[in-house]
């Protein structure tokens, strides 16, 4: 049995709170088998109060990175550091009154208690949330360190720094599912399932559903001054960031063809979810490849005016697909026919 302060940190983040900024990926967290659902759970919250962090643009760049640098110390130590109250305070001062989302204000709020929670895991469950939060966070300083500012549009690039941003805020997220499912359930793969292949296949579905973000959102990033498709590709075009920014369709030739990558990468994820032997953990890694299956589907048949307003599947989609997954994940082929269908 859980020591009760830790079921009492359990009750108090990892219910109505993680309902309410998880949004559709509380499908998934719920889904998890008990072992799981912990420290998975736990994990999302700290990666998203990173993320509030980031995103909180009323905050100047500089303070935004100073903070985060601090959150990230506080996140390596097994007890509160001397700095940790200060960034405490500057959290709740200086970040929470930004906040329009109410879910995300009380997010901030509960940092300490996200701290104090991590620290009442197992040292693998720590290690491996600690690793995965080190990737995420230096994903999103890189990311501060790039774009600034919303006044100015600037653009990535290269492929290679596309592909690095989704491994560091995404990928890595598929590589500690699967350290933390091999680690707390040790049958939770078929029998014969090669770790290592396992992990790199996890690592390209977590970076096909950041690109599914990256294409979903392209408008409204390039109306806040961010531009995640490469110069690399756009500037042997004749295009320059003026012209994006005045002409966003011009994009479209580079926008489908990361979509195509996008979509190599899910078929990487079929396979992924393939190999695991759980029925629960099965539906529960299922559902957001699913999910991203439509969303491709429905971002390919949009108009680009459509897709600058930003593609979402619709609550009707999502409890169609929630309801054949739970009989597709029976069996690895039904899982592959249903995808299918999904993905067209």
């Amino acid at each position: 049995m859980r020591p009760s302060r830790e079921s009492q940190h359990e009750k108090e983040l990892g219910g109505q709170l993680l309902a309410s900024v998880s949004r559709s990926f509380y499908l998934t967290l719920k889904a998890l088998p008990t072992a799981l659902r912990e420290p998975i759970s736990l994990a999302y919250l700290l990666a998203r109060t990173a993320d509030t962090i980031a995103d909180t643009a009323a905050v100047p760049a500089t303070d935004r990175l100073t903070l985060l640098a601090g959150y990230q110390s506080a996140i390596d130590h097994n007890s509160p550091a001397q700095a940790e109250p200060a960034m405490l305070d500057a959290l709740r001062a200086d970040f929470c009154p930004h906040q329009t989302d109410e879910a995300e204000r009380r997010l901030l709020e509960c940092t300490a208690d996200g701290l104090a929670w991590l620290r009442t895991l197992d040292d693998d469950s720590r290690q491996s949330i600690r690793e995965v939060l080190r990737h995420i966070i230096a994903g999103q300083t890189l990311d501060i360190q790039r774009f600034p500012s919303s006044q100015e549009l600037r653009s990535l690039r290269t492929r290679d720094e596309l592909d690095d941003y989704t491994w560091r805020v995404a990928g890595c997220v598929g590589q500690f599912w699967t350290q933390i499912c091999s680690a707390q359930m040790p049958h939770a793969f078929l029998p014969g399932t090669d770790l290592q292949e396992q992990n790199e296949l996890g690592i390209r579905l977590g970076k096909a559903l950041q690109l599914i973000n990256i294409l979903r959102d392209l408008g409204e990033d390039l109306a806040d001054g961010r531009c995640y498709l490469p110069e690399s590709d756009w500037a042997p075009l004749g295009l320059d960031l003026q012209t994006l920014a005045t002409r966003p369709e011009s994009l479209r030739p580079i926008w489908e063809d990361c979509l195509k990558v996008c979509c190599h990468h899910l078929d990487a994820g079929l396979t992924y979810v393939q190999r695991i032997a759980d029925g629960r953990l099965r539906y529960a890694t299922a559902l957001p490849l699913l999910l991203g299956a439509q969303t491709v589907t429905q971002m390919r048949q949009a108009t680009w005016p459509q897709i600058l307003a930003s593609i979402k599947i619709s609550r009707l989609d999502v409890a169609s697909i929630l309801a054949k997954a739970a009989l597709a994940c029976r069996n690895p082929e039904a899982i592959a026919a249903l995808y299918g269908k999904l993905r067209g």
